[in-house]
């Protein structure tokens, strides 16, 4: 059995709306209210993805509570990694964007130079998924600078950088259906911009009205958020037996 999920509307669902929760939590520990700051937000956040991780590669088969406590956690660190680093380090939007983009492709090349699969669905191997973590963790993180990129440098608004990453979401599911283009490739392109679509779109109800939010503060963005997220991952829960494949040991390495 894979312990990833298999690929669909649910899978989406649930990867937007943690990503989205992962950027509120972060602002909501780092930032305002606990005000902790960015640098003790990711020696907590950094530690609590270890523990998570760990239970995901003891996992036996795919858990839905783990593996998505997994995806939440490297939200979470990403978030508060990359404000720390344009923020606090002073590296800024554009250049946060373009030293954990570069590490991403790196990363990415990496993988494909080893020869095991890039196909989610079919990752059964320790080695496999420890790749699949470090890209997830790398995007995730890349997907706050980017937001922000967009959002502050280009002078796109939150709202603008959200139209423009939704349309981009868009066109990737039409070219699934409509091209030739390797379905692996048009995943890896959703995942990581599923992460600043969550940013900007979080920033764009929590941030005050003055910064060009709504104003509804990251106490009832979060709490919202979570019970959708709850109630989506109870969901997959109780229909796991359908979310997972059962792989050919000899294809997967292939």
């Amino acid at each position: 059995m894979s312990k990833l999920p298999r690929v669909g509307a649910l899978f989406w669902a649930i990867k937007i709306v943690a990503t989205t929760l992962g950027e509120s939590v972060s602002n909501y520990v780092a930032i305002t209210p606990m005000k902790l700051g960015y640098a003790a937000a990711v020696i907590i956040f950094f530690t609590a993805f270890a523990l998570t991780l760990i239970m995901q590669l003891r996992a036996d088969r795919f858990r839905p509570a783990v593996f998505w406590s997994v995806i939440l956690m490297t939200s979470i660190v990403g978030t508060a990694t990359s404000d720390f680093m344009n923020r606090t380090v002073g590296l800024g939007y554009t250049g946060g964007a373009a030293v954990l983009t570069s590490l991403l492709v790196i990363v990415l090349i990496g993988w494909r130079a080893t020869g095991l699969t890039m196909d989610v669905e079919r990752i059964d191997t320790t080695k496999g998924e420890i790749w699949y973590w470090t890209a997830t963790l790398l995007s995730n993180t890349l997907g706050t600078s980017s937001g922000d990129f967009l959002s502050h440098s280009v002078g796109l608004g939150f709202r603008g950088s959200a139209l423009v990453l939704s349309t981009a979401m868009l066109l990737i599911l039409a070219a699934h259906y409509l091209t030739p283009i390797s379905g692996t490739v048009l995943f890896w392109t959703a995942y990581v911009l599923t992460r600043p679509l969550g940013a900007v779109a979080e920033n764009t109800v929590e941030k005050p009205v003055a910064q060009g939010g709504l104003g509804v503060g990251t106490t009832i963005t979060s709490a919202v958020l979570l019970a959708v997220l709850v109630i989506l991952v109870g969901y997959q829960m109780l229909t796991h037996r359908q979310q997972t494949l059962t792989l050919d040991t000899a294809a997967v390495r292939r």
